[in-house]
Order: C-alpha cells, then structure tokens, then sequence
C-alpha cells in the first residue's frame, strides 16, 4: 500500500507547491469584479474623448519620419497610394495614431495588440489541412498594449470606409458601434466560457451567424472562392519563367517585382538557413524537400512600402512552386508612444521574432512556416506568400454590409486579444450595457473627421510639390 501525506489524508486535498507558470488553486479574486471596478477609474463614456493639442506632429512631418529609414526611391510610392484616400492614409499613418490615442483615457489593461487593427487588416488565409481561416493578418507593429488602441483604429476605419463606399453618416456610426457592440458581447462569452474552448473559438462556421453578419455571406463565398486560387502555383506561372536547366527564375515587372543583384539575392538565400533553425522540428522534413531557385524584390501594402521585402522561390522535385516572403521588421511605430503613455518600452531580442510570436498569440490558427532571420545585419520575418490569402475590400461593400462587417471585425478582435488578456477582466469592464459602444462610435468619427483634415493636408503638399508622390502605383 502507498503511504500518502497525514495532511492529505486527513483533509482529501493533495498540497503541491505552486508551479511557475500556471495559476493558483483555490482561485483568488474575481477578474470580472476587477473590471468592473475600472469604470470608477476610467467611465466608459470617457472613450468618446479625442483632444489632440498643440504639440501633435504635423501631418508631412510624421509621414517623413515614418519614411526615416526606408528605401528613399520607393518612398513616393508609399505617398502615392497614401494619397489615393482618407482611409488609404490612415492605413499609413499607425505612428500619428498611436501618438493620438497616447493622450486618451486608458484602462490600463495590455493585451498582445495588432497595433495596425483597421478594417483593411482581417482576411482568410489558409491553414495546414487547406481550409480557409479568417482572422487578422498583419503584426507589423504587434506589441504587448491597450487593448482599446486596437478597437478604437478598427473603429475610426470603419467610418473612413464606409464614407470611401458612399454610405451615409449614419451607415458609417452604426459600423463602428456595432464593431464595439460585438468586441464587448463576444468577450463576455469567452469569459464564460472554459479557458480551452475561449482559446479556440470561434469557429469560422459560426462566426456569420454569432455576429449575425448574414449580409456577408456573397461577399464571403466570393472572396473565398478567389483565395482558394491565390497560391504560390499561380504566383509563379504568372511570375516566373523557365531555365536552361529545367528550374524557374523571376521576370521583372517594374515597379512591383524587380529582380535583385547575384549579391543580394545570395544573401537572402543564405539568410534562410537561420530562419530554418526557428521552426518547429516537424517542419524541416517539408522544406527539406525543395530547392531554393531564386530570389526577387517585391513592394506590398501601404504602410509598408518602402521596406525591404524579398519573394524566394522554392522548387519541390517536380518542379511545383512555394514561395516564401522574406519582409524587413522594422520597430513597431507604437513603442515610442507606449512610453509616453507610462507603459514600459518592451525588450525586443529580434523584431522578426516580435512580429512571429505577436502573431502566433492572437491568432488561433497561424501559417506553419512562420519564422524570422537577419539579412545583412535587419531583421526580417519569414512566412508563405499567396497562401490561399484573399481579403475583403471594406470600402468596397454595400451600404447593409459595411456595419455587418464591423461586427465580424470585433468579433474577430475579441477573440485575438482574449489569448493574452484574460477575457473575464476586459468583459467586467466592457459590461452589458451599449455605454462603450457609444463612447467608441462617437471617437470613430471624430477621429476619421480628423484624418480627413490629415488627409487634406496631405494631399495639398503632394499638390505644392513638397512631398514626392507617384500615383496609381
């Protein structure tokens, strides 16, 4: 017979000691009741509060500094395509943003945060069995912050969108607040939830209907219907030709894909052995079995342009495609403002790993060759390219769709940030009532105003010559 402890004997209760790591037992405190107490502290209503003063950057001025270290020639592309709109702006100017929503009321709760979260930035993509997963999809600027950064740039999107769409004023409020109205319910129900079943919801099938989104649905099926052809196969054919030695190379199509020099694309390639130690050990046997054949230079996004971005082509041994994205990671343009909103500046061993592993803690599927590397002294983020990625264009939608596409978003938004920040907290401050949503809808188009004046302001010195813009590009 095994002797047990007097103690547990006696009681029926076995006394470990507490494990780094996992949470105590018996459970102390109440999270919910700690958000609740938050609303003494920062009212809901307060959410509505936008004052920017005298001190903010001017509009040139923040664009130039988000220019400092870009590559100077691609520089009046990124203006151009900012130029196109107030929302196309916006998706440039996440550094004015963050400095903006530095001086608004904050709870004080971080969770792993996009730091990019408008309406542009959730898409499908597809997982490791070839489903599509819709999600967020870009962590450029990913870091542990105010969750409420997050909902309130989804929000003012949103506006901006729906304004670019030709809804009306109302339309456009009712997208916002109905984006926050869904973030608020759908945390409440993880918090309800057990930890494993919030960690994995929600579900894509359910997801029209939890948000009652059902306006979405033609919208949805066509845009999964082109992502599911949005491969690295049909990349290539379109990308590359053929060598004398059976293999396959890039074509030029200036301005957007440029092959490199012999030099820069021998580094990429060499880069790539060190990506190769990030990944999971199960992972290596796939990559193992492709050819590294060549090496192009490829501009993506709006925000992005400018930074050095790579497309390597891998061959497997009948000479199918996939194709890798070698991207830079620069800082993330919310640091400097994190400080000065009192939070501490992160401690950041790579930004390629920063922008990996923010990531892979908000999404619930992520892409299985998600990894980083240095190349010539920059980090650089490693992931596939067209991996059945498709994307809904919010400016683009119906007037009765854009606020059923906000409540998607939210929901969306929900869920990632419930990875890092514990659902119950965020709900008990959210509560039942629509007093957030009013609060945030009210910012949303306040600050979308604002960003058309930005916008404006923008566009008057790409006019007088004063900021260097190639349109249409």
């Amino acid at each position: 017979m095994t002797e047990t402890g007097s103690g547990a004997a006696e009681s029926g209760v076995r006394r470990l000691p507490r494990v780094p790591g996992f949470a105590r037992w018996p459970v102390e405190g109440s999270p919910k009741e700690e958000g609740k107490a938050l609303r003494k502290v920062v009212p809901r209503s307060a959410h509505a509060a936008l004052d920017l003063d005298a001190s903010r950057p001017e509009v040139v001025a923040a664009v130039e500094e988000s220019n400092l270290g870009r590559i100077a020639e691609l520089t009046p592309i990124r203006a151009g395509r900012m130029a196109a709109t107030p929302f196309a702006f916006l998706r440039g100017t996440a550094g004015l943003m963050a400095y903006d929503l530095a001086r608004t009321p904050m709870t004080r709760i971080r969770a792993q945060i996009c730091g990019d979260a408008h309406a542009a930035n959730f898409g499908l993509y597809g997982d490791a069995r070839g489903d599509l997963v819709i999600d967020l999809n870009d962590f450029d600027e990913t870091v542990h912050g105010p969750w409420e950064w997050d909902l309130k740039r989804l929000a003012a999107s949103l506006v901006l969108a729906g304004r670019e769409a030709g809804a009306d004023e109302d339309h456009c409020r009712k997208a916002a607040y109905d984006a926050t109205g869904a973030y608020r319910r759908t945390m409440r129900l993880l918090a309800k939830l057990p930890v494993l079943d919030a960690w994995n919801a929600i579900a894509d099938e359910e997801l029209v209907s939890h948000t009652d989104a059902h306006d979405l649905l033609g919208t949805l099926e066509r845009v999964s219907e082109k992502a599911r052809a949005n491969t690295s196969g049909r990349f290539a054919a379109k990308s590359t030709e053929l060598t004398e030695d059976g293999g396959r190379r890039f074509v030029d199509a200036a301005p957007v894909l440029r092959r490199v020099a012999d030099e820069e694309a021998a580094a990429v390639a060499a880069a790539l052995e060190s990506y190769v130690q990030t990944l999971s050990e199960d992972r290596l046997p796939l990559l193992a079995r492709h050819a590294v054949h060549d090496v192009a230079f490829r501009i993506v996004g709006t925000g992005s342009v400018g930074t050095r971005s790579y497309v390597v082509l891998l061959l497997d041994h009948r000479g199918e495609p996939l194709v890798l994205q070698v991207k830079e990671a620069r800082p993330s343009v919310l640091v400097p403002h994190l400080v000065t909103a009192g939070f501490e500046a992160p401690d950041v061993e790579h930004e390629g790993r920063r922008v990996v592993l923010g990531q892979k803690r908000m999404q619930v599927v992520s892409d299985i060759l998600l990894g980083w590397t240095t190349v010539d002294g920059r980090p650089f983020q490693v992931r596939q390219f067209r991996n059945r990625k498709g994307s809904v264009d919010p400016a683009a939608l119906a007037t009765d769709q854009i606020d059923d596409y906000g409540r998607m978003t939210g929901a969306l938004l929900a869920r990632a940030h419930s990875h890092s920040a514990d659902p119950r907290l965020i709900a008990g401050y959210c509560g039942k009532n629509e007093e957030l949503d009013e609060a945030v809808a009210d910012f949303a188009v306040a600050y979308a105003d604002r960003t058309e004046a930005d916008h404006g302001e923008f566009v008057a010195a790409v006019r007088a010559g004063k900021v260097a813009a190639e349109m249409g590009v």
